[in-house]
């Protein structure tokens, strides 16, 4: 069985989605892999009380009870261990990783980013965006690196910038298209159509065709 350890820091939106799409494609049975634990820096996340409904193990290490951040990462690392993971995936957690622990996790570690990287890395992504006077925004999942925002792509979705938009609405229209496309990249990762190569996110065509999205308004 590959297990799937989630990081979350708040409402766990993703994870649900993720968690959605794995009951209803029964993931257990047809791909053998299931999320068998959730991990919060927060203890009020809500996104921990949503994990124990589903049944899932859900755990905190509150990273203001360690007074360096490589305290937190030890103890983080213990805990995700524990579950030998195959893969780590980020959903909405807000504390950047250290190359220490990455490391220890290469080719494992999945993030989402509310931008068309390499453009807009960082925060505020959609008021940058409507700034900067783009048509295109949206999101892309790419593999964890000591580079903030910096690891290979592996899946992107692209909705249009509307003139009407504000940070709210051009957000709640690129969160429906990460939710779907962090489930399908998931489930491309467990299953090993995506590798990470060499610092690459090596796939097929068929794959990269169905982790391209292109949203409507």
């Amino acid at each position: 069985m590959k297990k799937i350890v989630v990081l979350i820091s708040g409402r766990g939106s993703n994870f649900v989605a993720i968690e959605e799409c794995a009951l209803r494609e029964d993931w257990e049975h047809t791909i053998g892999a299931k999320i068998v634990a959730v991990i919060s820096n927060r203890p009020d996340a809500k996104g921990l009380e949503l994990a124990k409904g589903y049944g899932i193990d859900a755990l905190c290490v509150d990273h203001k009870a360690f007074e360096t951040r490589e305290a937190f990462e030890e103890k983080l690392y213990e805990v995700i261990s524990q579950y030998s993971p195959d893969l780590i995936v980020l959903a909405g957690f807000m504390r950047i990783l250290t190359a220490g622990f990455v490391d220890r996790f290469e080719g494992k570690i999945l993030n989402i980013h509310p931008a068309l990287l390499p453009s807009f890395k960082g925060l505020d992504t959609h008021q940058r965006a409507i700034d900067a006077g783009v048509r295109m925004a949206g999101t892309t999942v790419h593999f964890v690196t000591a580079a903030l925002d910096g690891g290979a792509i592996i899946a992107q979705a692209a909705v249009p910038v509307l003139p009407s938009d504000d940070e709210h609405r051009l957000a709640d229209r690129v969160l429906r298209y990460e939710h779907q496309i962090y489930a399908r990249s998931v489930k491309a990762c467990v299953t090993g159509r995506v590798r990470y190569e060499n610092e690459r996110a090596v796939m097929d065509d068929a794959t990269a065709l169905e982790l391209t999205l292109f949203g409507q308004v």
